[in-house]
């Protein structure tokens, strides 16, 4: 591992302030969605990455190697020599170790935040979401949340969140965590909720996160976890896990052609409508650009990334949207590059209505999670046991 010492903490400003508006999601760096993710080129990724301005990376001890494979990227010396720790910002999660497992013990989050330190290479992570807060009781949330707290004392991580993906709950949780501690979450992740697919993180949503508190409302898995694409949920390794029905499975692939004849691609389409319109409907949750006159904030997006030119086409894209998002200027080419923008969301807006009726009933349909009678596999004598493997003494020896 890395040394830990010279790592310098940035000061803590509230968060809108510091997360970058697009996160380079690793989920992908994952046997859930390639066959092999030790064979990705995480290191070109991760530099191209920097190189393009994307300044943040979401990981997971849920998502199998990827924090190690982000870790050792993040580590190599090509990115070590031009971009400091400083200069990006860490995101991971805590309380889910496999489908059915979860732990949300104070033990156990310390351990698995700690034990992310040493993944990637870090001495402090700047954002740490407990997991799919949905499947356990809203008392272990506030347990989890508040031992979160603790290590942020401490100075390991700066901002404490929760993900999870039935909208409702993740809302009822962050109006009890500020009634319960007196202090909001300064994070909400959602994700498959703000698609071409399904738009309930709206308006409504985020008036709710607004009474909350909520400083900051993050949207991902913009493709519905590979749904919205023209390969589709079933012709990839999520076909084994992927929680969606079949006529949800169907009702997406009957949206290729409707992009096909309009001379698009269904994930292009979907990409473009979620970047374009999250930076909208997000704004009041976001965080700030440089290319936007201060003050004015963009819906924050994490886009799952697997190859450069994925992640070249993505940052391409979210450059357009923003552009779109400038005031108007007498400059020439900033016009036409606004124009530009402007145009195209008015086109895929359009082809978007015409998806929207075919999806018909299944339009802004969400599965349930948990599914019903869902049990938590970790054995109530489990709970809280941490692994002998020296993470702790380790971190308590310092």
């Amino acid at each position: 591992m890395g040394s830990l010492s010279p790592d310098v903490i940035p000061a803590r400003r509230p968060l809108h302030d510091s997360i970058p508006p697009l996160i380079l999601g690793t989920a992908t760096f994952n046997t859930q969605y390639v066959p092999n993710p030790f064979d990705l080129p995480a290191i070109s990724i991760v530099s191209r990455a920097l190189d393009l301005g994307v300044r943040a990376f979401d990981t997971s001890p849920y998502y199998g190697p990827s924090e190690l494979i982000l870790g050792d990227a993040l580590a190599h010396p090509s990115i070590t020599q031009n971009h400091p720790r400083s200069s990006y910002f860490l995101v991971t999660k805590a309380g889910r170790i496999a489908g059915d497992v979860f732990d949300y013990s104070p033990s156990w989050v310390r351990y698995s935040v700690l034990r992310s330190l040493e993944r990637l290479h870090t001495s402090y992570l700047d954002l740490v979401y407990m997991h799919d807060v949905e499947f356990v009781s809203p008392a272990e949330v506030l347990t989890a949340v508040r031992e979160l707290r603790r290590l942020r004392s401490e100075g390991v991580i700066r901002y404490v969140g929760i993900s999870g993906y039935p909208v409702n709950k993740l809302c009822e949780l962050a109006e009890l965590v500020l009634r319960e501690t007196g202090e909001p979450l300064d994070a909400v992740l959602s994700y498959g909720h703000y698609t071409i697919q399904n738009t309930t993180l709206g308006a409504e949503a985020m008036s709710r996160f607004e009474s909350a508190g909520v400083d900051v409302v993050l949207n991902a898995s913009m493709l519905g976890m590979g749904l919205l694409t023209t390969r589709g949920a079933d012709a990839g390794p999520m076909a084994t896990w992927h929680p969606s029905p079949e006529g949800l499975r169907k009702a997406c692939q009957d949206l290729v052609p409707v992009a096909v004849s309009m001379g698009e691609k269904l994930e292009v389409v979907a990409i473009r409508w979620a970047l374009d319109n999250w930076s909208r409907v997000g704004a009041s949750k976001g965080g700030r650009t440089p290319k936007l006159p201060a003050g004015d904030r963009v819906g924050v997006s994490v886009m799952g990334i697997s190859s450069v030119a994925e992640l070249e086409e993505t940052c391409r894209v979210f450059n357009s949207v923003i552009e779109g998002l400038e005031p108007e200027t007498s400059e020439p080419e900033q016009t036409r590059r606004r124009q530009w923008s402007l145009d195209r969301r008015q086109k895929i807006q359009g082809i978007v209505e015409k998806m929207w009726d075919v999806l018909a009933q299944w339009k802004n349909y969400s599965w349930s999670s948990p599914d019903p009678g869902f049990v938590n596999a970790r054995k109530p004598a489990e709970v809280g046991v941490t692994p002998d493997d020296g993470v702790l003494t380790k971190h308590a020896a310092k």
